[in-house]
């Protein structure tokens, strides 16, 4: 086991590699970057995403009104003075580090951008998926216990529908009826907490910081209960119908002792494997529309912003963390797997 982990833990470095190395040769063909923005505030032209060529082609004519010196003061602020293989050098070295640099935008270090926005995005991804689980699996092992009765019947029907109504819509029906939108003003409209937060007591404030996730968690859990329900339910009923549950039955043991002591010991590996990378993807993903919708200033929104405004050090560093984190979770995942099933090996050459 640990000269797999080892293997894994080598393998990480090329694939990072790799994936930095795409991500930034596609940035450098990618038009109206930071200089070209620049360039067209100082001319007081149109918007920077619009001009499709770099500053230093031949016939770019949106550095006119900008003089040389100007222009070469501009590309040594963000470092495009340098050639691409040095930068791409100079990056990987301060990823080594743990230094992902500095926001165009923001004028601020991509590292502390990232914790400012992580307690939003902390806050939906962490709930959320400790509502679907702990809703889904006991639901599931019901549903198999009770396969094709009513119960069955209209809890599929429910979390079908929920999986079937997009997060996005469900969020704008519930700010129109509950939001102070046509109808009721039961929940706020924005934010993760009121303006008066801090003069509150610690119930209030526990009492506050849910009553402005209420609607967001909805939308995103809403959907989220149908693929972890039905899989608990098939993996209960498949071990249910295997020979040594009737094996067990014959020799009289208590119907609850089998499901819960051995049925359902076998049926959760393939759900309790994947805890590791839900746990991680469902805080770290963020949700974009989700959090625009509330207002939520989270990862998801910061991705898509920096994108926008081509803030490459945000967006290669959020690219390097994740990916990072990714590789990590899934050997965590592996190393669960062993945990819970012993019969897992990965001494084998295969692996």
């Amino acid at each position: 086991m640990s000269s797999y982990i080892l293997r894994r833990l080598a393998l990480m470095v090329p694939t990072l590699l790799g994936i930095l190395l795409v991500s930034f040769v596609v940035i450098q063909f990618v038009p109206g970057g930071p200089v070209e923005q620049v360039v067209q505030s100082l001319r007081g032209g149109g918007q920077g995403g619009e001009v499709a060529a770099a500053a230093s082609a031949p016939g770019y004519r949106g550095a006119q009104g900008v003089d040389a010196r100007q222009l070469a003061e501009i590309k040594a602020f963000y470092g495009f003075d340098k050639p691409a293989t040095t930068r791409f050098v100079e990056m990987v070295g301060r990823y080594l580090r743990f230094d992902l640099g500095e926001s165009f935008h923001y004028q601020q270090s991509v590292g502390s951008l990232i914790l400012q926005k992580l307690p939003v995005s902390i806050s939906l991804g962490v709930w959320s998926f400790l509502i679907v689980y702990l809703v889904s699996i006991p639901l599931g092992i019901a549903k198999a216990v009770r396969d094709g009765s009513r119960f069955d019947l209209w809890t599929t029907t429910a979390i079908l529908v929920g999986y079937a109504i997009p997060g996005f819509v469900l969020g704008v029906a519930l700010l129109v009826l509950f939001g102070g939108g046509s109808f009721l003003s039961w929940f706020p409209l924005r934010g993760l907490t009121s303006d008066d937060w801090a003069s509150l007591s610690l119930f209030g404030k526990v009492m506050d910081y849910f009553w402005h996730l209420a609607l967001p968690l909805l939308c995103l859990v809403a959907g989220s209960f149908a693929v972890t329900t039905l899989l608990t339910k098939n993996v209960m009923l498949e071990e249910i119908r295997r020979q040594y549950v009737a094996t067990a039955r014959a020799k009289g043991l208590p119907e609850r002792r089998i499901l819960y002591r051995h049925v359902l010991r076998n049926a959760l590996i393939p759900l309790v494997t994947g805890f590791p990378a839900a746990f991680v993807g469902a805080f770290l993903t963020g949700s974009l529309l989700i959090e625009t919708l509330f207002s939520l200033d989270g990862l998801g929104l910061l991705s898509y912003e920096s994108v926008v405004q081509r803030d490459y050090p945000v967006v290669l560093g959020m690219l390097y963390l994740f990916s990072l984190i990714g590789l990590l979770t899934k050997l965590i995942t592996d190393i669960a797997y062993t945990w819970v099933d012993p019969r897992v090996k990965f001494s084998g050459s295969g692996r």
